[in-house]
């Protein structure tokens, strides 16, 4: 049986979670050219605990990165609230990293050099010796020491990915956001970063929101999946629990009889709002 979280109305299983990440009554509108006003995301309600992780799905359109980066400070709702351990987001912050489906490494600077970057911003009265520890450790978590100090031209897609995740866990930020992290990357790099990337959350705890197309991907990761109704006037149509703890094994997973009946679930929304 499918357990689906209450999206609206009476919303205690998403605050029994905890409310780390609140989403109250969000609603983001965009003029038009001719005058006109599209309401892109249309009373978004959700609530995320501080060690969860969570994947939005929904056909293009539908508003899901723009709901990240209103999360991220980036954009401003229109109306409604978010806040972050009770604190309106009114801004970016340390405290809430992005990783971007475009690698956004600066091309003049290593591997090293990029990771480095993040963190003079942050760290700013750490010592020198504070700083390369931070950059060695992070380097060596998402496993690029042996390319520290090639440059974003001289290694792999999924290799400049990495360091983008390097450099946004560097800052020890308390929420992770993703947009479509592995949408650029052939099937066996995607597979690969995507055990890694969960490793890595399972070992350094925080909260993270990820936005993606696949629904096997979603699974695999998550603890709960959003699923967006279409826009325009998007909005939250049900959120599902993954019921694999972790540490996640994808074989096991895959042999399940709720994986395929959480899969078919999730797809059949899905078909129904193409």
């Amino acid at each position: 049986m499918i357990r689906t979280s209450t999206v609206s109305g009476n919303q205690s299983n998403d605050f029994n979670r905890g409310k780390f990440l609140v989403i109250e009554n969000l609603v983001k509108v965009f003029p038009q050219p001719d005058g006109s006003q599209s309401v892109i995301l249309n009373g978004i309600d959700l609530t995320i605990g501080e060690e969860e992780y969570i994947s939005v799905i929904g056909h293009s359109g539908c508003g899901k990165s723009t709901m990240l980066r209103i999360i991220a400070g980036l954009e401003k709702p229109t109306s409604g609230l978010v806040t972050l351990e009770g604190k309106e987001i009114r801004k970016p912050g340390a405290d809430r990293m992005m990783v971007f489906q475009g690698y956004s490494l600066l091309p003049w600077l290593t591997v090293r050099q990029n990771i480095r970057l993040a963190v003079d911003e942050v760290y700013k009265t750490a010592s020198r010796a504070e700083k390369v520890s931070l950059v060695n450790e992070h380097l060596e978590m998402v496993n690029l020491t042996p390319a520290a100090d090639k440059y974003p031209d001289e290694i792999s897609g999924g290799m400049k990915q990495r360091v983008g995740i390097a450099r946004a866990l560097v800052t020890r930020p308390k929420m992770l956001l993703m947009d479509e992290p592995f949408g650029a990357l052939d099937a066996l790099t995607k597979r690969k970063l995507q055990t890694q990337v969960l490793e890595i959350w399972e070992n350094y705890r925080q909260a993270a929101m990820m936005i993606t197309h696949d629904v096997d991907e979603a699974i695999y990761m998550s603890d709960r999946i959003v699923l967006m109704t279409n826009g325009p006037q998007a909005t939250i149509g049900e959120i599902l629990e993954v019921p694999f703890s972790h540490p996640r094994d994808r074989h096991a997973m895959r042999e399940s009889h709720e994986y395929f009946e959480l899969r078919n679930h999730a797809l059949d929304f899905l078909e129904r709002f193409q």
